[in-house]
């Protein structure tokens, strides 16, 4: 029977290297070294143990993980707004994501950095709050550079203010997709975002290549985590409603009460949210949602089950 030379330590019986014919252990010090024959099969029959052994940690480890994601309603989706439009729930600031507002609220920008090192320093499968940003551009700007940023840095989805046509949500959409490559599911239309994510890999908690996969545009690409949000306080976009939430790759519409009934012409003088057009436009815009099933929100906390019912699923704690 062949033989192979090994050395073990005494202190804890393990075995510490095998490399081809010949495996060395150690005593205690006290001893010095010290060979020792080992069969070759009993040495198979370890090694073969010590594999199962491991598979077997892999797998409990696995269903252990899955169960306690399960325990807490994890479906594996990283947005919350996603999961719980999916789920047919309403998303509420403050519970399932956060809403930052750099569009008049400039000094945000350290307050969102701030909260997203939070997310990265907890180290969780997913954000406790999916982060929304709100950006200061509106549709007929350039504001491409800008979105980049913000999904660099962690964003999971991007409010564009003062959208008018299909065109402005397109524009939306291919800022916040990566180009297609060879052989994409889902290639229209194309982004134009470069890659630099390192930041927002570490916040979602993921690999790069799983970053890759899942930082597209939802629902377009059923697995993206990404939302393109168009807001409603335009008079043009409540003419356009139906062929805007038709655009590829558009995730919801959010209602801005204020701004829409300025736009109106409806103010007494400043926001008149209460006037009887702003009520029948934002009627209209919930059954469009309704009909195209789309995600819709209203910048309006209140009676959250009576605007469930008009056709909306997203709410800002704000009032507008």
């Amino acid at each position: 029977m062949q033989h192979h030379h090994c050395l073990f330590n005494t202190r804890n019986s393990s075995l510490l290297a095998t490399y081809g014919f010949q495996c060395y252990s150690k005593l205690p010090d006290e001893f010095g070294w010290r060979r020792t024959n080992i069969d070759a099969i009993s040495i198979n029959t370890l090694g073969s143990k010590i594999l199962r052994l491991v598979g077997i940690a892999i797998t409990l480890s696995t269903v252990f993980t899955s169960l306690t994601w399960a325990q807490q309603g994890y479906s594996g989706r990283l947005n919350k707004i996603i999961e719980q439009f999916e789920n047919g729930e309403p998303s509420l600031v403050g519970e399932h994501w956060q809403l930052n507002d750099l569009e008049h609220n400039a000094f945000q920008v350290d307050e969102f950095e701030s909260f997203l090192n939070e997310i990265e320093l907890k180290g969780a499968s997913r954000p406790e709050l999916t982060p929304i940003v709100r950006i200061p551009y509106e549709a007929n700007q350039d504001y491409g550079h800008y979105v980049k940023q913000m999904l660099d840095v962690g964003a999971m989805g991007i409010i564009l203010p003062q959208v008018k046509t299909p065109a402005d949500v397109t524009k939306l959409v291919r800022a916040m997709r990566y180009p297609p490559q060879r052989g994409a599911e889902y290639p229209e239309p194309p982004g134009l975002r470069g890659w630099g994510p390192s930041a927002a890999i570490r916040v979602w908690n993921v690999e790069s290549k799983e970053y890759a996969s899942k930082a597209d545009v939802w629902p377009l690409n059923p697995s993206g985590e990404l939302l393109a949000i168009a807001m409603v306080e335009t008079r043009e976009i409540i003419d356009n409603i139906d062929a805007i939430l038709q655009v590829p790759g558009l995730g919801g519409l959010l209602i801005g009460p204020a701004d829409l009934s300025m736009a109106l012409g409806v103010g007494n003088p400043g926001p008149n949210s209460n006037a009887p057009e702003v009520i029948e436009a934002i009627e209209r815009v919930g059954a469009a949602c309704k009909r195209h099933n789309a995600l819709c929100g209203i910048y309006m906390r209140s009676d959250v089950e009576k605007r469930q019912e008009e056709g909306f699923m997203l709410f800002p704690s704000i009032a507008y």
